[in-house]
């Protein structure tokens, strides 16, 4: 029954994280033979309602709302509903710094009042040491500070959208918009593969503990793997 239900948790998971993003760039792809530059709006609007749709899903299926996405869904409503409104994609460039940036320093602020947030909000998923939990925090928050700054090169570097060439970093780099917008993909992997990375970690001590308790389980380590 655990296995089902954690299994049922992880597909919520995947889907409200994944979904959304899948769904703006195929829009934003796909409206770039259509509407050319308003293409960006378009994405941006079919995003707004997946993120939407992602939360009532979780809500749903989990049986709460996880707190990650909620902040998500505030900022990318918030920012999408400028960048339509005003008619300015900037908004929505600069969206996934302020994300990343945000979960970093939420818990390099926790940390400073010693409180692991990493904890609470994984504790249900895995059973850790508390010394493993504050390594895996720290991971996270460099590593999300590091999205952060891979979306500042992408979008500061746009040629034909409306960014100003003294934006740059470096003024002789430029491309598209769509590099922006699919390097998400892009980006989506790379958090894989850190995920990936941090799992012979966890693993490793959940096993200690199973051996303590008599109850190794193989299956139940690789069912219950993931962030």
């Amino acid at each position: 029954m655990s296995q089902a239900k954690s299994a049922t948790g992880q597909g919520a998971q995947l889907l409200t994280d994944v979904g959304p993003v899948i769904a703006f760039i195929l829009v934003y792809n796909v409206g770039r033979n259509f509407v050319g530059d308003q293409a960006i709006y378009w994405g941006t609007g079919v995003f707004m309602v997946a993120v939407a749709i992602a939360l009532a899903y979780a809500a749903m299926v989990q049986k709460r709302v996880p707190p990650l996405l909620l902040i998500s869904a505030v900022i990318v409503i918030s920012f999408g509903a400028l960048t339509i409104f005003l008619q300015d994609p900037i908004f929505v460039y600069v969206k996934p710094t302020i994300i990343n940036l945000l979960y970093s320093f939420i818990i390099l602020i926790c940390f400073a009042f010693g409180f692991n947030v990493w904890k609470p909000l994984f504790g249900s998923i895995f059973e850790l040491p508390d010394r493993i939990w504050w390594i895996l925090a720290i991971r996270w928050a460099l590593f999300f500070q590091l999205l952060a700054f891979i979306n500042e090169f992408l979008w500061r570097h746009i040629n034909d959208s409306i960014v100003n060439e003294s934006s740059r970093w470096f003024p002789n780099l430029a491309w598209s918009e769509s590099i922006w917008a699919n390097g998400k993909l892009g980006i989506m992997a790379l958090t894989f593969i850190f995920a990936m990375s941090n799992v012979p970690i966890w693993m490793k001590h959940r096993l200690d503990e199973d051996e303590d308790d008599g109850e190794g389980d193989a299956a139940d380590e690789v069912e219950n793997s993931g962030r």
